[in-house]
């Protein structure tokens, strides 16, 4: 009885690592949910931030590349979105990214964010004020 008590144990602590997160497996290109623009993910020192990597439409309507317009700094406002950053300071804590934010240059807002991996290609992006109850989640789709 105590072999198969002591093999269960580690069975599980095994099945625990595996399935444990570590701090660079978000890194790299990630879809969003519309198919609409990549954040590439990556890290500088501790911190891991994302940019915009790719749009679909990264053109105006004039044929100028896209800027952030709705951004509430107005010196940004000319900014091109495309390798705008948006995804800033998230951290690495028990399996999620955190304490980071978002920013939605649709709408000029930042978001406080988190940020987690269901499996290696299938991201949890979580933006919310004040307390993560209240807010939306998107499922972003790594890029192979």
């Amino acid at each position: 009885m105590l072999r198969k008590t002591s093999l269960f144990v580690v069975l599980f602590i095994f099945s625990c690592q595996v399935f444990a997160q570590k701090k660079d497996d978000i890194l790299g290109k990630w879809l969003n949910p519309t198919g609409e623009g990549q954040i590439e993910i990556y890290r500088r020192g501790d911190k891991f931030f994302g940019k915009l990597a790719w749009i679909k439409e990264p053109n105006d309507e004039k044929g100028k590349p896209k800027t952030d317009e709705k951004n509430p700094t107005e010196s940004l406002r000319n900014k091109p979105v495309l390798g705008l950053e948006i995804l800033k300071n998230f951290i690495f804590d028990d399996g999620k990214w955190i304490d980071g934010t978002i920013y939605d240059p649709k709408s000029g807002k930042t978001y406080s964010c988190k940020l987690t991996l269901k499996d290696h290609n299938l991201l949890h992006v979580r933006g919310f004020i004040g307390v993560s109850l209240i807010g939306r989640t998107e499922v972003f789709k790594r890029v192979k």
